[in-house]
């Protein structure tokens, strides 16, 4: 590829561009060396920063939750190696956590292919989030400005929603596990795509197989741990 030639965010559903990278834990090719494992990649603007130290720390203090849903964590920026592993040994002597995930240092390949250099703010990369499943295909990019930091919480919920309505195959309401419509531990039934379809909604609906608000918003009590 030239140069000057510029490259957009993949989209929804793409497979990940294979690469390899070097971090802070050796040289990985990505996304083979996950195959069988969702991970989830995050860029940040730039080691020694505030707002992404209090990230680094947060990703950290929830990696064995990402580890229970068999996903795994990978930093990025524009840094090289050992600013990586000096920020490290920072974080953990300032703040007493330590960071057991890999980061990459980018040359600006990936953040190139990626599509994740700052509009108007020289190398720093954006911070975004990449959420990739066992596959290797991307199901959810989120996007952020340098000035906030990103709720790992949501990061954590949107994984594992992911994965229950892959394995169940519904879809999940806003703020699930605890939606304010449908309730608690609910989940939404695919909406119907026919007429048959939608009148034996109301007829299971009524047989109590689950609970309708209407044929097109159907939803049932499915809990996970």
């Amino acid at each position: 590829m030239e140069n000057n030639e510029k490259r957009g965010m993949p989209l929804l559903g793409d497979k990940f561009p294979e690469m390899t990278v070097v971090t802070t834990r050796g040289v990985k090719k990505l996304p083979g060396d996950y195959k069988g494992k969702w991970f989830v990649l995050f860029s940040h603007p730039a080691d020694f920063t505030p707002v992404c130290t209090t990230e680094f720390v947060a990703f950290q203090k929830r990696y064995p939750k990402f580890k229970a849903l068999g996903c795994e964590l990978i930093g990025m920026s524009v840094d090289q190696v050992f600013s990586h592993i000096k920020w490290e040994e920072w974080i953990k002597e300032k703040i007493g956590v330590e960071i057991e995930f890999p980061i990459i240092a980018d040359n600006g390949a990936v953040a190139s292919a990626l599509g994740l250099i700052h509009p108007g703010k020289g190398t720093n990369t954006v911070r975004a989030v990449f959420i990739v499943d066992a596959e290797g295909a991307i199901r959810i990019i989120f996007y952020y400005p340098q000035e906030l930091g990103r709720n790992i919480d949501e990061i954590l919920r949107a994984v594992k929603a992911m994965q229950v309505s892959d394995k169940h195959g519904v879809a999940m309401p806003a703020q699930w596990p605890d939606s304010e419509v449908v309730g608690k531990d609910h989940v939404i039934i695919p909406p119907a795509r026919d007429v048959a379809t939608a009148k034996a909604r109301l007829k299971d609906a009524k047989a109590g197989k689950f609970e309708c608000l209407d044929w097109w918003l159907c939803h049932k009590e499915l809990k996970v741990k």
